[in-house]
This record gives C-alpha cells, structure tokens and sequence, in this order.
C-alpha cells in the first residue's frame, strides 16, 4: 500500500474511532465474503459499521486517538465493529453471528475509555438494550405519574369533604340578623295656650245700664 494510502486509511481510521461510541474487535478467520457481508448488513441496521482492518494501521489509528491500550486486542486477522449507537445492541448481533459462523471470534472492545476484554464484551449482549430499558423507565415514569395523580386526587377530594363538614357545623355569617323592635316614643301632650280676655270699652256703660235708675223709681 503506498504511502499516501496508508496515511488516508489511518486518517480514516481514527476519525472512526473517535466518531464512535464502542468498538468491539473479532476475528474473522475462516469466514468467507459472503458470511462477511451478511454480518455488516446486519450491523449497518443498528448504525454499526464493520471493517476489515490491518492490524498495523490500526494501531497507529489508535495511536493517535491516544488509545494505546487497543494494541492488544490487535492480534491475528481483525475486523472491527465501530458502533454509533447501542453497544449492548452491536454486541448481541455479534454474539448471534457468532453462533451461526462459529470461526467468528468476539476478541474484546473499547467503550468509555475502557478496554473490555472477551468475556466483558460478550457480556454487553447478556443487558437490555437501549430501547428496552427506556420502555421500562418511561413504564416506571408513567406509574409513578399516575400514583402520584391518583394521590392528589384523593387528597382533594379528602379537603373538599372536611371543607363541607366544617361549613354545615359553622353558622353562615352572610345572613344579617333580625333588627330588635324599636320602642315608640310616648305621645306628647299638647297644652293650649290661654287666649287674654279682652276688655270691652263700654265696661262703665253696662254697670249703669244694669243699675236701675234711682230717680225714676222714685
């Protein structure tokens, strides 16, 4: 491989590494191209991509990623699943393809900066995958929602129920009492003034009217 090609491929390389969120590291010796591309179709569907790699170029790629710690993983034909998504979903497949192609060997991995050895890696398809335990905690959410509604509920209605006992002992203060009857004053006699007697000015003139004349009885 020329020069030039080898840098491209190590570039290439790299990014993938860093572009991923596992590698899981096989040996493929014994499977044929077409075993081969039946297990990256498979992959592919999940997001996965797997390459055959040369060990050499592998290990500068990785070299640069400044994962050193992969070199020793690098041994006998490899090919390597770079996994942007689920690991516990990769592995399974892995693990299944395993099965059907017994020469396929699963050698070990790298996820959150830890290299994984053989049987760690296997155990990766042994979890629940990603979407599995999402549905299970959306389940868990959606209980502890529902409890919770069911709780305020019953809380509300427990008040509401207090509320009306507490109401029915209480008067209801909105009613105004009836007014005390208010005592009618006594009536007030009326005196009438005395009206002044007037004096007739022929007073003098009665008198000798009524007194009989001396002379003319004599």
């Amino acid at each position: 491989m020329p020069k030039a090609e080898k840098i491209e491929r190590v570039a290439e390389l790299k990014a993938g590494i860093e572009g991923s969120d596992a590698l899981l590291l096989t040996e493929y010796r014994g499977l044929t191209v077409s075993d081969i591309t039946e297990l990256r179709r498979s992959l592919a569907e999940g997001g996965t991509r797997f390459a055959v790699v040369k060990n050499t170029l592998m290990q500068r790629a990785a070299a640069d990623a400044s994962i050193d710690e992969l070199e020793s993983l690098l041994e006998g034909p490899t090919a390597v699943a770079f996994i942007a998504g689920d690991p516990v979903a990769a592995a399974k497949k892995v693990v299944d393809a395993a099965k059907k192609f017994p020469t396929l060997i699963l050698k070990g991995g790298y996820m959150d900066g830890k290299i994984l050895s053989a049987d760690e890696a296997k155990g990766l398809a042994d979890l629940e995958s990603r979407d599995v335990m999402l549905s299970k905690i959306a389940g868990l959410l959606k209980g502890e929602m529902s409890r919770a509604a069911a709780m305020f509920v019953s809380a509300q209605s427990k008040f509401l129920s207090l509320l009306e006992a507490y109401k029915e002992k209480v008067p209801d203060d909105s009613v105004p009492d009836e007014p005390e009857p208010v005592a009618e004053p006594a009536p007030v006699e009326v005196v009438a003034e005395a009206q002044p007697v007037e004096e007739t000015s022929d007073a003098s003139g009665s008198e000798e009217d009524a007194a009989p004349d001396a002379e003319g009885e004599e």
